[in-house]
C-alpha cells in the first residue's frame, strides 16, 4: 500500500505538471491539502494492518499449571571443532550432526533434551528441558565459530553432561556424542565409564570418512582456503571410528555409523522407545485466549477515522497566512 501511495503522489505530479504549472494549480484547487491526503492513506493501510493480524488470532496463555508428563531424558553433545567442517559427507559433517540430532527431536514424545557443545572446550548449549523447539532453534546456530578454542575437549563434555541430569528419579539417562572422534584427549575411555557407573548411557555417533577429507578454512561464513599445518601442508581429517566405539562400550550404549541420517534416528528410536518412561513434572500453558477482537476494534478505528478525513484544507488552516501574501 505504500507502494501505491508513492505511485500516486508521482503520478499525480507528473499529470498535474502536464497540466498546469504549481502555482495554477494551487489557484485551480486552493482547498486540496496533500498532507490531509497523505493521512486518509495513512489510516486506512493501519486499518487493514490491524484486520490482517486480527486474522492470525494472536493468543496469550493466561493459566500456568503443573503437568505430570512421562519421559526420557536425552542430552546430546555436539562436536563443533573445526574438523566437522569437512565436506568429505554432504553438506558437511557439522550439518549431519544436526540433522540427526534435529530429526531425533522431531520424534520424541514428551522426553526432556539438553544441548552441549565442545570444541577446545565445552558449553552448555541449552540445559535439559520439555521445550523441545527451543533445542532446534539453538542448535541451528551452533558452529565453530560458537567455541573459543580448537580441539576435542571431549572430557569436558563427559563431565558436563553429569551436571544436566537433575532429576533423581530419572532411571533412563542417554548422553548422544556427535563426532567425528579425532583429536580425542587421555582418560576420555574412563571419563565414559564414570557415566555408565551413574546409569548414563552414551549413544556415540561417528560423522565423517576414514578415507577423509579436507577442512574448508571459513571467515564470516565464507570459504577462503583450507586449512594448512605449520609445514603449509593441506590437512586431512579423518573419523576416528575406534575411539567412539570405546566410549560407548565402557557405558553400557553402543556406536551408531552416523553417515546416513535415517538409520541414525532410527537406531536412538528404537533404544528410546523401548526404555521405561519416568514421570515429571513440568509448567506450561494450559489456556489460551484469543485476542483478535482487540486487533479488529483498532483496525475498525482507522477505518473510521478514514471515513472522516477528507483531503480538503481545514478553514482556520486556510485562514492563516505565514508569509503576508496577498491575493491577486
Amino acid at each position: 500500500m505504500l507502494f501505491v501511495l508513492l505511485y500516486k503522489f508521482w503520478w499525480q505530479k507528473r499529470t498535474q505538471k502536464a497540466f498546469a504549472n504549481v502555482y495554477l494549480i494551487q489557484k485551480l484547487a486552493p482547498d486540496y491539502s496533500t498532507f490531509k491526503a497523505t493521512i486518509k492513506w495513512l489510516f486506512l493501510a493501519l486499518g487493514i494492518a490491524f484486520l490482517v493480524i486480527a486474522l492470525v488470532n494472536p493468543k496469550i496463555g493466561t493459566k500456568l499449571e503443573t503437568v505430570k508428563r512421562e519421559g526420557v531424558d536425552i542430552v546430546f553433545a555436539l562436536d563443533v571443532s573445526k574438523s566437522m567442517l569437512s565436506e568429505d559427507i554432504a553438506p558437511n559433517r557439522l550439518e549431519k550432526a544436526k540433522q540427526i540430532i534435529s530429526k531425533t527431536i522431531d520424534q520424541l514424545g514428551s522426553d526432556r533434551v539438553g544441548v552441549i557443545i565442545y570444541a577446545g572446550n565445552a558449553y552448555p548449549l541449552l540445559p535439559i528441558t520439555t521445550d523441545q523447539s527451543a533445542a532446534r532453534l539453538f542448535l541451528k546456530n551452533a558452529s565453530p565459530d560458537m567455541v573459543s578454542s580448537q580441539g576435542t575437549a571431549i572430557n569436558e563434555a563427559l563431565n558436563m553432561a553429569k551436571t544436566y541430569y537433575d532429576n533423581d528419579e530419572q532411571t533412563n539417562k542417554y548422553l548422544v556424542i556427535l563426532s567425528d572422534g579425532e583429536d580425542h584427549e587421555e582418560n576420555t575411555v574412563d571419563k565414559a565409564k564414570e557415566l555408565g557407573d551413574e546409569g548414563i548411557k552414551v549413544i556415540t555417533i561417528g560423522i565423517g570418512t576414514e578415507k577423509g577429507g579436507v577442512i574448508p578454512d571459513m571467515i564470516n561464513g565464507y570459504k577462503k582456503g583450507l586449512k594448512k599445518d605449520k609445514n603449509g601442508e593441506v590437512v586431512i581429517t579423518q573419523r576416528h571410528v575406534k575411539v567412539l566405539q570405546e566410549i560407548a562400550a565402557t557405558s553400557s550404549g553402543f556406536y551408531v555409523d552416523g553417515n546416513k541420517t535415517a538409520t541414525s534416528v532410527n537406531k536412538i528410536m528404537e533404544v528410546l522407545s523401548k526404555a521405561k518412561k519416568t514421570e515429571f513434572e513440568s509448567k506450561q500453558f494450559s489456556e489460551y485466549k484469543s485476542q483478535f477482537q482487540w486487533f479488529i476494534g483498532i483496525g475498525i478505528l482507522w477505518l473510521v477515522l478514514d471515513m472522516f478525513v477528507f483531503e480538503k484544507k481545514t478553514k482556520w488552516v486556510k485562514s492563516v497566512n505565514l508569509f503576508n501574501e496577498k491575493e491577486e
